[in-house]
Order: structure tokens, then sequence, then C-alpha cells
């Protein structure tokens, strides 16, 4: 994603990256940068938190507009749980969890389908 932005920017689109992987994104260089201190593939809030999510997008396009310097990060002050034990659970798959994981994500899966073709019908 971080490439996609530099190559837009290069070709007068402005861009904002909203990560979590705030190593990487700023090593590539990308001229605006919100950062959320999240779980990878949660950037942009906690699922279902429509609240959160609307303030995280309001705050990137704050940054689209206010950025005066190349390479500007923000930090958001969003917290993903009052603890940091998420840290050492996250993505952790094991042979205790694997069974549960699996049925969480086909549950998953099936709720997003059914919410489609609700949005579609």
């Amino acid at each position: 994603m971080s490439l996609v932005a530099r190559h837009l920017e290069a070709n007068g689109i402005a861009t904002v990256v909203v990560g979590s992987a705030r190593d990487i994104v700023e090593e590539c260089g990308v001229p605006r940068f919100l950062f959320t201190d999240f779980p990878l593939g949660n950037p942009c809030g906690k699922p279902g938190d429509a609240e959160m999510q609307r303030q995280i997008a309001g705050m990137a396009l704050d940054l689209l507009e206010a950025a005066a310097l190349p390479r500007t990060s923000v930090q958001t002050p969003f917290i993903w749980s009052d603890d940091q034990s998420w840290r050492a659970r996250y993505a952790q798959v094991e042979a205790g969890n694997a069974q549960q994981l699996q049925r969480l994500g086909e549950a998953r899966r099936a709720s997003q389908r059914r919410a489609r073709l609700e949005d579609a019908g």
C-alpha cells in the first residue's frame, strides 16, 4: 500500500495511508501516515465500532488537508484494549484454539455474506 501511495502522489493524487505497521510504512516514506496502534488488519478501528471508524476516517481526511511537510505521521489517540495482553495473543494459532478460530472465521464470513446480500437486495 505504501508503494501505491507513493506512485499516486508522484502522479498528482494526494494520499493518506492509515495503518498499523508503523516501522514499515514510515520506512517506505509515504507523504502522510495515520498510525493506529491496533492489530494488523484493523487500521480503521475495531470491527463493529462505527463511531471509532468514523473518527479515524475523519482524522485521515484532516491529515490530508493539514499536513504541511512531507512524511508527516500522526498517531490516533485510540487504544485497542485497556491492557496490552492482545499483543501476546494476536494471530496465535495453536492446537488448542485452531478449531475455535476456524469456527469463528466461518461465522464471520457467513455474517459478511448475509450483509452483502441484504445490501444488494
